[in-house]
């Protein structure tokens, strides 16, 4: 695959993650090779990171390095696995660590075996969600959806787990993440929360909300029904392979990645959402799981990709709406 192949590719992904599309061209439109992505993002990201020194006040310096951290993690998504995979994601996650000290001082860190990540939110806020990023994804990718849930009251924990974001260095994927997601549950001491997973996270999500009871509420935006090994792209078993700590470990969990037994446990409201366009062999989309889940509900934005990068405003307010009636009972 060529560069301009692969950034175009990850187009909407990197504009969905929130990106500036014009210097997202401007990055991709120069790299001649695939292994030129992580440096060229890294120089990106630095840039953002000396408008932060630069700025004139904390507001303005925060928000260059929330940009920092996004470039850095986009860094990560590299067609090419090199050394600077893991550096970048080390820089992502001080690039956040630094922007919310100066834009939320009272968000909180919190790690545990198997898990790191911010809790934000107020203190007495009427109900947290966790959200839980997918494949090769991090906790610095969905910022906008930990945005949505706080501008409507709700606390969020986002995370990274194993084979995650900076913790990908050490560790790699688990199917049965509901134990990882059960021990950030104890440490923030929630007896009821929700799940917000996104593409493989939402399998993850998913799988935890048919086996962890603490989970009130649970949305899966691009989460994988169920893998079939053989049938995934060459490009897809290689992300999994690097982060299954090989190709053996990446056939035997992508096996393991399977509802059809779970779904039917999922007592909890369910909220699936599809992209009509997010067709990729071997993998099942997810209207399966909403009839299958005693409670589900699906929506299926027709235009939309994986992720729904490209179709932001037709799912993102409906499901921050969607989670905080489920755990608060607002109104609609």
């Amino acid at each position: 695959m060529s560069a301009a192949e692969f950034a175009a590719m990850q187009w909407t992904r990197a504009t969905g993650v929130g990106l500036d599309p014009h210097e997202y061209q401007q990055v991709t439109g120069n790299l001649a090779d695939p292994a030129d992505w992580t440096p060229a993002f890294v120089r990106a990201a630095r840039g953002h990171l000396a408008r932060a020194e630069a700025a004139g006040s904390p507001p303005s310096a925060g928000a260059h390095l929330r940009t920092a951290a996004r470039w850095f993690h986009m860094a990560t998504l590299a067609p090419l696995w090199t050394a600077g995979v893991g550096e970048a994601a080390a820089e992502a996650d001080a690039a956040l660590a630094a922007a919310l000290a100066l834009l939320e001082p009272a968000a909180r860190r919190i790690e545990g075996d198997g898990f790191t990540g911010w809790l934000r939110g107020p203190a007495d806020a009427a109900a947290t969600v966790v959200v839980v990023p997918g494949l090769d994804s991090a906790k610095e990718e969905f910022l906008d959806v930990a945005d949505a849930l706080l501008a409507r009251g709700l606390a969020v924990f986002a995370m990274d787990g194993p084979g995650q974001g900076v913790l990908a260095a050490d560790t790699t994927v688990q199917a049965d993440c509901h134990r990882v997601v059960g021990r950030v549950l104890d440490a923030l001491g929630a007896e009821r929360a929700g799940a917000v997973g996104l593409s493989l996270g939402g399998y993850y999500a998913a799988e935890t909300a048919a086996r962890e009871p603490r989970i009130a509420a649970a949305a899966t935006v691009s989460g994988p029904f169920r893998l079939d090994w053989d049938d995934l792209p060459a490009f897809l078993q290689g992300v999994l392979a690097r982060r299954a700590g090989g190709e053996a470990e990446a056939a035997e969990f992508a096996r393991r990645i399977d509802l059809a037994e779970l779904a039917p446990r999922i007592t909890a409201p369910l909220l699936v959402v599809d992209g009509g366009r997010d067709v990729v062999p071997g993998v099942t989309n997810g209207a399966v799981l909403a009839g299958a889940a005693p409670r589900g509900e699906y929506l299926c934005v027709p235009h939309g990709d994986h992720l729904l990068g490209n179709a932001r405003p037709d799912w993102l307010p409906q499901l921050a709406d969607w989670i905080t009636r489920a755990l608060t009972g607002a109104p609609k």
